[in-house]
């Protein structure tokens, strides 16, 4: 089936965020998982940038939800562009979105918009503008700007 949006969007990878009750034990089974490192390691946090298959995994701690352990999804793209090109193909297709942009998440500045599913579960596309920020930096310190308030999104954890 052929697109009927112009410009095509180059996802580098899959993004899944899961909220976990330790960091530190998630990590070990992790790093058996995958057999690799996780690239970013902070306080609460860990992120996982697996080339094969590709996904950018983080594990948040701390951060429960009603729902499961489950954050949210994500496609991580390379520009600001590519996010605003799929933010415009999720509108012209019925979506409501709302954006984070030049927003402090993950310890990485990002540019991101999102839009959540009929039962809640929150997708975001993203570009990282800057990476690996100091811990002490501030994390999900942004305004989240409402595209379409008739259905108000409101993220439990950016990263």
């Amino acid at each position: 089936m052929e697109s009927k949006f112009s410009q095509e969007v180059n996802v580098l990878k899959a993004h899944v965020a899961l909220n976990v009750t330790s960091v530190q034990a998630s990590t070990e089974f992790y790093r058996k998982l995958f057999g690799i490192e996780p690239g970013k390691v902070r306080t609460g946090y860990a992120k996982f940038d697996v080339q094969n298959p590709p996904l950018n995994l983080t594990l948040n701690e701390g951060l429960s939800t009603p729902g499961g352990t489950l954050s949210h999804l994500g496609l991580q793209v390379a520009t600001t562009e590519d996010v605003l090109a799929t933010r415009r193909r999720w509108n012209e297709a019925g979506l409501l979105t709302s954006d984070e942009m030049q927003t402090n998440c993950c310890f990485a500045i990002q540019d991101k918009s999102w839009v959540r599913d009929p039962d809640g579960n929150e997708w975001e596309v993203f570009a990282v503008l800057r990476d690996n920020l100091p811990e002490s930096s501030a994390c999900c310190g942004s305004e989240v700007t409402q595209i379409d308030s008739r259905q108000p999104t409101t993220t439990s954890a950016c990263c």
